[in-house]
């Protein structure tokens, strides 16, 4: 059984952590990356061969794995409403018929599903919580790639890839038919590399933090077209009081609350081709105001060679914040998760679950797993822990089994995590509780 345990070595080798506390609320950071163009640019795409009857995911001793739900249309992503409702966003990259062409001629058509973005949000429930679903239906339907969800009281919003829209919400509904309100216009436009839009809000719900990935890999279209990206947005409930949270993050997805300091933390993939080992995904905290370098350097001073001298923002990149846990280079990490139920064992309370996505630019397979990254008092203390694995099947063959990118805690402690291309929600349950 091939794991991703090699992949929180490449971490620990190319970006070395020490998680002594320099200070409170960072990690200390022994720089060790490697030059730019230290291996070539790889492309080289998965080939998803799916879950025969029997397969699942890999857990720890103590849990189970099963299937929750499947036959959906890339569930990309997940929100638990407070009555246990589960709401699956399906949408999937959107690919002309000549990027379709493309795909199938260098192989990214094995690794991705070329199918046409289902463009809706379907609705599960389990009534008498017994672990089998009893309601299936489309709660949201005709959007225009969705992804990040919210309730905030009577208001459900949902972050389509080109504006943030607010629908009427009462308890218990299975359906949603009216038009709702578009609040936000979100930039999309011509290059939309990164379509996705992440949305959370804080604790007082007075506030909504919109995650916008870059419009290419390292603003090869010019820094013109990356305007209002590679950010994340602070808004009003209504849609006012726009505001930078937080720029310089090439592709911010998952995002969470750390629950003893209640800081947000966010997930970031990092740019392409530059060799196998650059430039490692990571986990970091965001700062108010703070900027993490894309697209000028990474990883605090390393300067991107492909950005011209004269477009250097010399200022922008002495401020480049170092970010906290380095997730290893190209594993596409999507899904965050901070467990705060009891379910699951002591160790893991309190800790960040990462679904890794998986690579296409690296030589050798990277990510395809769940990583975990146990906290304490409010910070990372110790590296990256594989948690779910099995999903890689043959690493010369470039077979997968599929590729995780959701996660969502449901409220009984356990955790679901979205499969996308193979169209699967898994669950994955403490067998007893441990630790206590």
């Amino acid at each position: 059984m091939y794991k991703c345990i090699y992949i929180i070595l490449i971490s620990v080798l190319t970006a070395h952590v020490s998680f002594a506390q320099k200070e409170p609320g960072t990690i200390g950071f022994k720089d060790t990356l490697p030059p730019p163009y230290a291996t070539s640019s790889a492309m080289n795409f998965s080939n998803v061969i799916g879950w025969k009857e029997g397969e699942a995911p890999v857990a720890p001793e103590g849990f189970s794995v099963t299937k929750y739900a499947d036959s959906f249309q890339n569930p990309r992503w997940m929100y638990v409403l407070p009555n246990g409702d589960v709401l699956v966003a399906e949408s999937n990259t959107p690919h002309s018929f000549f990027e379709k062409v493309g795909a199938a001629i260098i192989g990214a058509n094995k690794s991705n599903d070329m199918r046409k973005s289902a463009n809706r949000i379907t609705l599960l429930r389990d009534s008498d919580k017994d672990g089998k679903l009893d309601i299936r239906t489309t709660f949201l339907k005709d959007l225009n790639l969705p992804f990040g969800m919210l309730l905030l009281k009577h208001t459900l919003y949902v972050a389509n890839t080109d504006g943030l829209w607010a629908y009427p919400y009462k308890k218990g509904q299975t359906s949603i038919i009216s038009e709702g309100k578009k609040i936000i216009d979100l930039p999309a436009g011509k290059h939309n590399r990164h379509w996705t839009r992440n949305i959370t809000a804080n604790k007082k719900g007075t506030k909504i933090y919109i995650a916008i990935g870059s419009g290419s890999n390292v603003a090869e279209n010019g820094l013109e077209e990356e305007k209002d990206r590679a950010r994340i947005w602070e808004i009003n409930p209504d849609g006012s009081g726009l505001k930078v949270y937080a720029s310089g993050l090439r592709n911010p997805v998952g995002m969470d609350w750390e629950p003893v300091t209640q800081s947000l933390w966010v997930t970031v993939n990092e740019r392409d081709e530059l060799g196998d080992d650059l430039v490692p995904d990571y986990l970091t905290s965001v700062k108010e105001r703070g900027f993490y370098g894309w697209p000028f350097s990474y990883y605090g001073q390393h300067i991107d060679p492909r950005i011209k001298k004269e477009e250097q923002d010399s200022i922008l990149i002495k401020r480049t914040i170092v970010p906290d846990v380095p997730l290893g280079a190209h594993t596409a990490s999507l899904g965050l998760a901070f467990y705060r139920q009891k379910r699951f064992p002591a160790k893991y309370r309190g800790g960040a679950f990462i679904a890794q996505h998986g690579s296409w630019n690296r030589s050798v397979l990277a990510g395809y797993c769940v990583l975990f990254v146990p906290f304490k008092n409010g910070s990372p203390s110790g590296p990256p822990q594989e948690f779910l694995t099995g999903f890689i099947v043959d690493p010369v063959k470039n077979e997968v089994r599929g590729r995780p990118a959701g996660l969502a805690i449901l409220h009984d402690g356990s955790m679901l995590l979205t499969d996308d291309v193979s169209n699967i929600i898994w669950k994955i349950a403490a067998v007893e509780t441990i630790g206590d």
